[in-house]
Parts: C-alpha cells; structure tokens; sequence
C-alpha cells in the first residue's frame, strides 16, 4: 500500500467503496464485489436484519470486506441519528455514511437537516462520512464539525449524469483537509477516472455497476478506471494550451536548402 485511502486512521488499499444496493442478486454482487477488490462496501440498515442469514452481510463477511452502514431512507436529522445507532448496536461499528435526503424524486440531501445530523453523530463519537451536495461552504461546515470526510455527488444519485459541477468540486478539493471522496452519480468508468483527476480521494458507487448490463465487467473496469485516475493525479497533466506546441524543438533541424541536403548526403554515405 504505497498510496492508500486513509479514513479516521484506517488505511484502504483501495480507493473505490461499493454500494451493495440494486443487485441483480446476492451470487452477483459477490462476484462483483470481488472483482472492484473494494476493501469498504455500504449497506443500509433498512434494507436488511442483521441477525437473518442469507443476506448481504453474508457476503460481506466471506469476502473480509469492512461495513460501512448506512441512513439511506432517512428525511430527518432525528431519523438519522436514531438510524446511525440502531446500526452502531447491530454491527459493532461507530463508522456511519450519513444521508439525510430532502425528497424522495430527486433524492438531493437536505443540507440543514444533514448538518444537524453530523453534529449530533460526532458529538456521540462516530466517524461520520456525510453524503452531501456538491458545495464548497457545506463541505467546509461539515469539516469543521468534525466529520471524517465529506463525500459530495457528482448527480444524483442512481442518475449515472456523470460530474455535472467539476468548478465546485475543484473547490471543495482544494479547501478540504480530510478526505473528498465523489458519491453519486457515476455512470461509466470515465466518470470514475475524472472524478480522481481532478483530485478526489476516492469513489462510492453502486447502480453503475449492479445495474449495468454486465457488473462483473463493470466493476472491474470501476476499479481500473480509480486507479488510473489516481495515477494520472500524482504524475500532474500538462498545461491546456491554445495552441499546439512541439515535443520536439525545431532548433538544430538541417537546413534542407539544395546545399544542405548535399551536405547531409555527404554525412551520411
């Protein structure tokens, strides 16, 4: 792990966190799982019971990877809060991806409702990881609340639009001191690769890859796509230019006059 993703302390060798919502069934989640070597999967507590067997957590466990409970479903701060430590007791875990939506058609979070929840949840020691809007000032309240992340969208989520405000993410990455990592929205690999460019720490997705035609495919090409973003960030692109400019200078080309090809001929025969 020469560049992990480190979170509270605790380092990931991988930077792609997976959704588990949305799969086909449990075989191909598993699969898919296995094939992001995400090491970091979500689950929502409402979608599943934690003592049941045959579910989700099953397949979390065979595979080593660490949960990371959701609020998904949650409107209010309070039903947040309540939901976080319903899954603190079940999981044995104060680690937390907080959602607070603010209506069911565009699930956009609710960012007054949202920061309340956060200060609560920090102030009852959890690691909370806030999934939020896509700006500057609310990614920095959230940090100076004391979460360990922020998280904002790229789209809403289930949308795969892709990063629709590239300029605000620029923003946060370059104020934020704990880790950005781009939730929701990603649709293709591309998307992927962008969002760690432009300097994310990592990506959480889930419908670009359970709800791809094929998510064993997709995932792997999830995997590869963060990984060549975050290798295309630490080696820095090249400046945008107007206009083309040569790899190789034009200084010490041979003069091609009917004297200088004679003199090149005569060099080199």
């Amino acid at each position: 792990m020469d560049d992990p993703l480190v979170i509270a302390g605790q380092a990931f060798a991988s930077r792609l966190i997976m959704g588990t919502g949305g799969a086909a069934s449990l075989e191909s989640l598993e699969r898919a799982l296995v094939a992001s070597r995400a090491e970091l999967a979500t689950v929502a507590l409402r979608r599943v019971r934690p003592g049941a067997s045959g579910s989700v957590l099953d397949v979390l466990r065979r595979l080593g990877s660490r949960l990371l409970p959701n609020t998904a479903g949650c409107f209010t701060a309070r039903d947040a809060v309540r939901t976080a430590k319903l899954a603190r007791d079940a999981f044995d875990t104060n680690w937390i991806k907080l959602e607070v939506i603010g209506d069911d058609r565009t699930l956009l979070p609710d960012a007054v409702e949202l920061r309340d929840a956060a200060e609560a949840l920090v102030d009852d020691g959890f690691v909370v990881l806030p999934y939020c809007n896509d700006d500057p000032v609310l990614a920095r309240q959230l940090e100076e609340i004391g979460c360990a992340a922020v998280m904002p969208l790229g789209a809403p989520i289930g949308s795969g639009m892709g990063i629709r405000n590239p300029y605000n993410l620029r923003i946060i990455l370059e104020r934020a001191a704990v880790p950005v990592i781009l939730d929701a929205g990603i649709g293709i690999a591309s998307d992927a690769a962008m969002a760690m460019e432009l300097g994310c720490d990592g990506v959480l997705l889930a419908s670009a890859v359970t709800r791809a035609r094929e998510p064993v495919l997709m995932a792997e090409a999830m995997r590869r796509a963060v990984e060549a973003g975050r290798l295309a960030f630490r080696a820095g692109r090249i400046p945008r230019r107007l206009y083309a400019e040569a790899s190789t200078s034009f200084e010490g080309l041979p003069e091609l006059s009917e004297a200088g090809r004679e003199a090149l001929q005569d060099q080199f025969l």
